[in-house]
């Protein structure tokens, strides 16, 4: 199968990154290469590229993609979280910018085996990396109800979570619930008829949770993002999509703070704290797809934009 993957906010992220012609960037979900495709053909002899990635199939794709720019790209197998290792270890001390492109791809959700999709039966998987041992069947099959209710209630924002919990307890004691089909059918029962009927997909949020909880995706984010920042240099910028409401708070409370990070009481007359601001944030509201977007792309919809600007002050 193809690797198809729609770039999210494709303008707005190159405009947003503010790329300089010999600057060295870095992809933290490299994916099919949509973003690092345009991020690399605007650099110059001396620019560098570093796509990161912990899906196979996306190395292999973006690896294909990005093979005409040469020496340019270096592509690596790992966790975003690994970024200042990955470039460290490159001989590079910081980096012009940085982008992610947080949640699941096109690909990885049309890959029927993957597991994370609600409209294909199949194993209940949803690893974003494939190494990794634990999978959703085991989220599914042995959590207690009440980490079960806590997941689906906080990262899926699912108002029927306690149900929806009581139920995969229920349906489990009979036999392991194994495919996305048998979770999707426990997840029906646990949701009134008539909100069935006009509220989306009635997996949807209990499918978010279960991926965001498998694949730590909020913890990576809130541990690491702040290193990314330490990462860039002078009027570097990092850009970030995020598609989950938990997400997008992480960056903007993390972003505010790193422009902002005085903690002295406001009646104090100058900041004794000593903490010192890292930049300044591009974006105040975030920047989110236009009317021809939303048409052309509807995985688009719940996407956001924010990007931070690193400023180093002397002293």
């Amino acid at each position: 199968m193809e690797f198809v993957h729609k770039s999210v906010l494709l303008d707005e992220v190159i405009e947003g990154l503010d790329i300089k012609e010999n600057g060295t960037y870095v992809d933290g979900t490299l994916g099919g290469a949509g973003h690092a495709g345009h991020v690399c053909e605007r650099l110059g002899t001396d620019g560098r590229f570093i796509g990161i990635d912990q899906d196979e199939d996306a190395i292999k794709v973006s690896t294909e993609r990005l093979k005409k720019y040469g020496d340019k790209v270096t592509i690596v197998r790992s966790n975003y979280s690994d970024m200042p290792d990955v470039v460290h270890e490159l001989g590079i001390s910081g980096v012009d910018g940085i982008t992610l492109d947080l949640g699941v791809s096109s690909f990885q959700l049309d890959t029927a085996e993957r597991g994370f999709s609600y409209r294909m039966d199949a194993p209940l998987d949803m690893r974003m990396d494939t190494r990794q041992p634990l999978s959703a069947e085991t989220v599914v099959n042995e959590y207690t109800e009440s980490e079960l209710f806590h997941i689906i209630k906080n990262y899926g924002e699912d108002k029927f979570a306690k149900n929806i919990a009581k139920h995969i307890v229920q349906a489990r004691q009979k036999a392991p619930i194994e495919t996305t089909g048998q979770l999707i059918e426990v997840i029906k029962a646990a949701i009134p008829k008539k909100v069935r009927a006009t509220g989306g997909h009635p997996a949807k949020k209990t499918f978010q949770a279960i991926r965001i909880e498998l694949n730590h995706e909020l913890d990576v984010l809130k541990n690491n993002l702040e290193d990314m920042i330490d990462l860039l240099n002078d009027e570097g910028r990092i850009a970030i999509i995020t598609f989950h409401s938990l997400e997008d708070r992480i960056v903007k409370n993390i972003f505010r703070t790193s422009e902002r990070p005085c903690i002295c009481p406001p009646e104090f007359p100058v900041c004794v704290c000593g903490r010192v601001s890292k930049g300044k944030v591009i974006t105040r509201k975030p920047i989110v797809p236009g009317k021809e977007e939303l048409e052309e792309n509807s995985r688009s919809k719940s996407a956001k934009l924010r990007v931070f600007e690193r400023r180093i002050t002397e002293g």
